[in-house]
């Protein structure tokens, strides 16, 4: 069994939610990405999601897309996220891992290699926003040879024949996009996103992780009363980039947000 699935088995037979950060490696700077990770863990989080920097993060906001140009400027590069992760699992070899970015670095490296040396490292799963689904049946192979998951973006828009399609690909969990727009969006409606959920569950057995809008521990209670997870990352990398000066301090604002978001969902 992965670690992905024990986590999210584990929390469903005690009656919680995954709590599931997003932060992105290198960002402020490569040193602090791993005590960070570690912070994130004491804090009440069930799975990591590292960022890999990339040059033109599509799907990004304006909050993740300077992130990501301020790892770049420290030239971090997928191999160094690689590392983190294998530095990582010496201390915590329980916390599933998933790394979330763009193909080009993945491709770049080679879909093969990069598995093999992903699993090598201890990363659990892999969110490729911009791999299409039709086309990613060789990376899926690859993926399921070195045990990781193939973790898919699903949004407001997907067609629930196309769900079902991307569904029987995806392993781990599903990324619900609960907003039409980028990371970093507003006016999340937890009604509109439950109905969507209800529907997604007719075609799928995975768990959903409800993600974009997410911003509070009320925001966090109250998708975590119609999803498996609640995926935060916008919140927590504004607050990074708030104390670029001061990492430490941006380090233990992120947790503080972090214990907000568990002790309003643990509470619901």
């Amino acid at each position: 069994m992965s670690r992905i699935q024990s986590c999210l088995e584990a929390l469903r037979a005690d009656g919680r939610k995954a709590l599931i950060p997003y932060v992105t490696a290198g960002d402020p700077e490569p040193g602090m990405t791993l005590p960070l990770m570690h912070s994130l863990v004491e804090a009440g989080a069930d799975i990591i999601e590292l960022g890999v920097p990339f040059s033109d993060p599509m799907a990004d906001g304006p909050v993740i897309q300077l992130a990501m140009e301020r790892a770049l400027a420290h030239k971090v590069s997928l191999t160094q996220v690689l590392d983190m992760v294998r530095a990582f699992r010496r201390d915590d070899d329980r916390t599933p891992v998933v790394l979330m970015g763009y193909l080009n670095p993945v491709e770049r490296m080679g879909y093969e290699h990069f598995a093999r040396e992903a699993a090598a490292a201890g990363v659990d799963g892999v969110l490729t926003v911009d791999l299409p689904p039709e086309e990613a049946d060789e990376v899926i192979g690859f993926f399921k040879q070195n045990a990781l998951d193939c973790i898919f973006l699903l949004s407001p828009t997907t067609t629930l024949e196309r769900a079902r399609s991307i569904c029987e690909r995806a392993s781990g969990y599903i990324y619900y996009v609960s907003l039409k727009g980028v990371t970093g969006s507003s006016a999340l409606n937890v009604t509109e996103v439950a109905a969507k959920l209800d529907q997604l569950r007719t075609v799928t057995d995975l768990p959903i992780g409800v993600g974009f809008g997410i911003r509070d521990g009320e925001t966090a209670a109250a998708v975590a009363e119609v999803a498996d997870g609640v995926v935060v990352g916008s919140v927590l990398v504004n607050k990074i980039a708030e104390y670029v000066e001061q990492p430490a301090q941006g380090r233990e604002a992120v947790a503080t947000i972090i214990r907000e978001m568990r002790s309003a969902m643990d509470r619901r």
